[in-house]
């Protein structure tokens, strides 16, 4: 009777392992190099550089256009810990000639830049346990985009 229950203990504890293994190693990103990683996000993003090692997670994105001309979401999944994303972003878009109109630092940061008539919002939250370190969310979108309020009936 002890041999059943040990037994039995063994094997909900190897399935619960394999059922961890399985979700943590699950994912959308394309194995590719990362010269071929580099290429996908200039083609997609322009002039918006990312994190090292970042992935897109194409099915929580959505990017219309192409290059400095996107519109969209793109969620990545990031390697680094929030606050060295936070910083990532801080420093290198302003290299690239993108303007901080504000950052907020919290739990879930926020930065805002604008280039030309291009506006970029970037959220940048924790990962889940046993998923991504971080999580980032690029919005790109026209700055003086005519936005309607919907009427009230």
């Amino acid at each position: 009777m002890i041999q059943l229950k040990r037994l039995t203990k063994f094997a909900s504890a190897l399935s619960l392992s394999l059922l961890l293994v399985a979700c943590a190693s699950s994912g959308d990103s394309p194995t590719e190099t990362p010269s071929e990683a580099q290429e996908i996000q200039s083609q997609l993003l322009g002039d918006m550089p990312l994190p090292a090692a970042s992935k897109i997670i194409g099915s929580d994105s959505l990017i219309i256009g192409r290059g400095d001309n996107c519109v969209g979401r793109v969620v990545l999944s990031g390697i680094q810990s929030p606050t060295d994303i936070y910083a990532f972003f801080q420093s290198e878009y302003p290299k690239v000639g993108w303007t901080t109109v504000n950052a907020v630092k919290s739990k879930t940061s926020i930065l805002v830049f604008t280039k030309g008539d291009r506006t970029s919002t970037i959220e940048v939250n924790e990962g889940s346990f046993g998923g991504p370190k971080t999580i980032i969310t690029i919005t790109a979108s026209p700055k003086n985009a005519n936005v309607v309020a919907p009427t009230k009936k």
